[in-house]
């Protein structure tokens, strides 16, 4: 790895405490050889009013997905955006944003799908750095180019598709959004945007546990000890995958799933309700029983 670790205490109570960093440990490093810092958002705007000096923008949107086809970039575009912003192969990269990391989880996933040696993530996000009033700057860094080699996305056992899910279900089914959302109460009764679902509801088998269930009000992680009770009926060594609206807030739990928990055989479903929610003839569950008029 070509940054020395966050030897932070609460990160030496994870399964992989090499994936996380906290905000005094990255203030104190930023500039160094071999350390890239990346911002990602839902909303994108927020990198113009301030950002971590140094860091560059990543869209989730924009920049990770295929302009054609629903689905990731392939190896050559990926390998072209990372030469662009200025990360080569062998870099730390540390990742952060808003919403208590959610669309930085997501990005990391998917530097985890192209087998980045290095990838980390700020505990606690945007937010963390925002509270401690540390540095921000509004410059966008221009980094030199890299070379970085095109490296084929390997989707296989952190990514699963709905045809996992109809044919082979996984041993346990972890569904992150609310129990609003879960139970399918109808969108219009709910505060928050999200796409159009044609039905409300949750895949067949998933067990709700909502992602917020696993850090603290100020979007920093909780101490082992009380995320594993949080998911104390779960086998760490079992098929588990994870979904939500998006992908974004389960992306999040697959990070603490895989790297706080050591499940050896986590999986993002991407394609999560956005995709299940407007399928025909696949099943769905619900708990929500609709009023009559």
């Amino acid at each position: 790895m070509g940054v020395e670790l966050d030897p932070h205490p609460l990160f030496q109570e994870y399964a992989h405490p090499e994936k996380f960093v906290s905000a005094a440990w990255l203030s104190a490093r930023l500039g160094v050889d071999g350390l890239r810092v990346v911002e990602s958002d839902e909303d994108a705007f927020l990198y113009d009013i301030g950002h971590i000096p140094g860091a560059v923008r990543i869209d989730w949107e924009r920049d990770l997905n295929d302009p054609v086809r629903r689905d990731f970039i392939d190896g050559e575009a990926f390998a072209r955006l990372m030469s662009e912003r200025g990360i080569a192969r062998d870099d730390t990269v540390v990742i952060y944003g808003d919403r208590s990391n959610w669309w930085a989880a997501y990005t990391a996933w998917v530097f985890e799908l192209f087998g980045h040696p290095d990838v980390r993530l700020l505990d606690g996000g945007r937010d963390a750095w925002m509270g401690e009033e540390r540095d921000t700057s509004f410059a966008v860094p221009d980094l030199p180019a890299t070379r970085y080699p095109v490296v084929e996305r390997t989707d296989g056992p952190l990514r699963a598709f709905a045809g996992e899910l109809l044919t082979s279900p996984p041993a346990q089914l972890i569904d992150a959004r609310s129990p609003e959302s879960y139970a399918g109460v109808p969108r219009d009764v709910r505060e928050g945007k999200a796409p159009g679902f044609l039905r409300h509801g949750h895949i067949p088998g998933a067990v709700n546990v909502p992602w917020g269930n696993s850090v603290h009000p100020n979007a920093r992680f909780k101490h082992r000890a009380e995320i594993e009770q949080v998911y104390a009926d779960f086998d760490p060594s079992k098929r588990t995958v994870t979904y939500c609206e998006m992908g974004e807030s389960s992306a999040h739990s697959w990070f603490v799933l895989r790297h706080i928990l050591g499940f050896s055989n986590a999986a993002l479903y991407d394609g999560s309700w956005a995709e299940w929610g407007n399928m025909v003839r696949v099943p769905i569950e619900k708990t929500h029983t609709e009023p009559t008029e």
